[in-house]
């Protein structure tokens, strides 16, 4: 339950309202191709990325700012970072579990986060009929332990 003397930037919301809550905020300001990547166990630099398009650097900067304001409503984490707002080809988000990635849609193509991340689960958003479900938790990976003798078994 969030605490009363929550400050503003806190992180009172979990990952996948954190999630929904930037998926809607860049659909509410037209992004395209709106995708949630979940990279957990993948990488350990985040949990989640979300990628999506505008169709000008005007319209990608003001999908940003729609994001950071709405997540700040929300009472989500403070932003770790953000970058690329000047040029407006290819603006980062980071919420430090969660990084969104908004680009132009010839800055998209070139980088190819999702051919990049490919291993990754991914959901299309779709802001008419959003997912009920996001992502399940990780399932926990099973580690071999060597008997107590410290040999290790080597597969061949």
């Amino acid at each position: 339950m969030p605490s009363e003397t929550a400050k503003p930037g806190d992180n009172t919301i979990d990952s996948k309202t954190l999630l929904r809550t930037i998926a809607e905020a860049a659909s509410a300001k037209k992004a395209e191709h709106i995708v949630l990547m979940d990279v957990r166990g993948l990488t350990s630099f985040t949990d989640f990325l979300v990628l999506a398009t505008g169709t000008s650097d005007r319209q990608v900067r003001a999908i940003g700012e729609s994001i950071e304001d709405a997540v700040a409503k929300a009472k989500g984490p403070r932003l770790v970072g953000r970058e690329g707002y000047a040029q407006g080809e290819w603006v980062l988000v980071d919420y430090g579990e969660i990084v969104v990635h908004l680009f132009s849609d010839d800055v998209r193509h070139v980088y190819d986060m999702e051919n990049l991340w490919a291993a990754a689960p991914r959901l299309q958003w779709n802001d008419k009929n959003p997912p009920t479900e996001l992502f399940a938790a990780p399932a926990q990976q099973q580690v071999a332990v060597a008997a107590s003798s410290g040999s290790r078994r080597r597969s061949r």
